[in-house]
């Protein structure tokens, strides 16, 4: 007896990922159908990345202004407008929501604007009308949202990183706590905008996981941008008038207009009815799949940061593409997570791809370290207090960069070009013989010759 489903695939969240599964499936002659509770465009483009990077750019005008002197300029008094920036900033959001929600139309794609919930491997539950839709495959692409643990007496008088964009005003004095890519990219933010800015992270350095070096780098220019206190935490926060008192574990008390709580995120798996078919998550939150994105259950798939592969929203896209492909375009291949560009947006500004020094004398043993710290040509004018930093890692045996990392203006964009090179496996070599792009700061990158002595045992930080 054949069973009879009221659709090919039903995909559980409106995010990138989802999105994207959506509709190269239904490009492949799916009948698809796409449940958000919210808004479409999850977390990157309604309250994560596009909204925060328009951000960083406001922010990093007040540099531009006060270089632009050594150039010869004068600009004058410069003043910020908190609710015109966020105006403009709310505005391009509607945007971009839009075009997600024409592409899905386009695609043919049907948009239910409810939340959605398993029953069971084939069936999912629509919230408000209770409704029941069989489904041959169900993909999970609800993401994650700040959890900020563990809660702390007065937790109530801060605010998450989707706080943020609700502001109606800038804060005068903020306090941001956490060392990862929010907390350091909002206190970059912040900081750029005028506001006293406090940054206090539990750990030594900012940034886990990223290169001792480029960790020490960025600790040293926030140092001189805000107020950064390392190795302590926020134990009670209490209102104090129009402000609020927050009481450290050194037993200081800051009094802030603001506090921003940026220590991390978990998976939307709550009440999603993932008992109901047997999922189990991992201790995080996230949900276990394999390499193509399949869960313990065979009819049910999840990409994205659901699933603490990592949680980038390039990533997301491409697990979701490759779901659609595999599943229903007969095409089946996987995303390879090892080697991932990614930026953080912070001012200075990080790109990466591949290894930290640590992970690649660990994975490789012998590896050659070209470095070069240098003051960027616009400083010499400008005459600001800034350098920049440039890391190669190349294992001995086979001449292959296994990892670089940059520290200054534009690393993002010079980090997406080396991606490619990095990817395909490019070696020492290779860069060697490429002909520098000058007078660039990205020329760097392939004029380093000498290996540097390490600065930094494996293991620290």
């Amino acid at each position: 007896m054949s069973v009879t489903f009221d659709t090919d695939l039903f995909v559980i969240g409106g995010g990138s990922g989802g999105v994207r599964a959506a509709r190269i499936a239904a490009g492949h002659g799916a009948r698809v159908m796409l449940a958000e509770e919210y808004r479409l465009g999850g977390t990157c483009v309604i309250r994560g990345c596009v909204p925060k990077k328009l951000m960083v750019y406001a922010s990093r005008f007040t540099e531009e202004f006060e270089d632009a002197a050594g150039f010869g300029w004068e600009i004058g008094h410069p003043t910020f407008d908190w609710a015109r920036l966020k105006q403009r900033r709310d505005a391009e959001v509607a945007r971009l929501e839009g075009i997600y929600t024409r592409n899905l139309a386009g695609s043919g794609v049907e948009v239910v604007a409810e939340r959605a919930t398993i029953e069971d491997p084939h069936t999912v539950r629509l919230g408000s009308s209770g409704r029941l839709i069989r489904a041959e495959k169900i993909l999970i692409a609800v993401g994650a949202s700040p959890s900020n643990e563990p809660a702390i007496p007065g937790s109530e008088f801060s605010i998450d990183s989707n706080g943020v964009f609700e502001l109606e005003s800038q804060p005068e004095r903020i306090l941001v706590v956490g060392g990862g890519y929010i907390a350091v990219e909002f206190a970059g933010v912040f900081a750029g905008l005028g506001s006293r800015t406090t940054l206090l992270h539990r750990g030594d350095r900012l940034l886990r996981g990223f290169d001792d070096e480029i960790r020490d780098a960025l600790g040293e220019a926030y140092a001189k941008r805000m107020d950064l206190r390392l190795n302590r935490t926020v134990e009670r926060l209490d209102r104090d008038g129009d402000a609020i008192r927050a009481t450290l574990s050194d037993g200081e008390t800051l009094s802030v207009d603001c506090v921003l709580g940026a220590t991390g995120r978990r998976p939307n798996v709550a009440g999603l009815g993932l008992e109901k078919v047997g999922i189990t998550t991992k201790p995080n939150g996230a949900i276990p799949v394999d390499a193509f994105s399949k869960t313990s259950v065979p009819s049910i798939y999840a990409v994205g940061d659901v699933t603490g592969r990592a949680s980038l929203t390039p990533v997301a896209i491409r697990e979701g593409h490759a779901f659609a492909d595999t599943v229903f375009g007969g095409k089946p291949w996987c995303v390879d997570h090892r080697l991932i560009p990614t930026a953080v947006f912070s001012t200075p500004e990080i790109g990466v791809v591949g290894h930290n020094e640590d992970v690649a004398r660990q994975c490789f043993g012998d590896i050659d370290v070209y470095r070069s710290s240098f003051r960027p040509m616009k400083a010499t004018l400008s005459g600001r207090d800034e350098r920049m930093l440039m890391k190669v890692l190349v294992d001995k045996a086979s001449d292959r960069v296994v990892g670089v990392h940059v520290l200054g203006h534009d690393a993002g964009e010079i980090i997406q070009a080396v991606g490619i090179a990095v990817t395909m496996g490019a070696t020492k070599a290779d860069f060697d013989r490429t002909i520098a792009v000058h007078p660039t700061a990205g020329e760097e990158l392939v004029t380093m010759r000498t290996p540097a002595v390490t600065k930094h045992p494996v293991g620290v930080g």
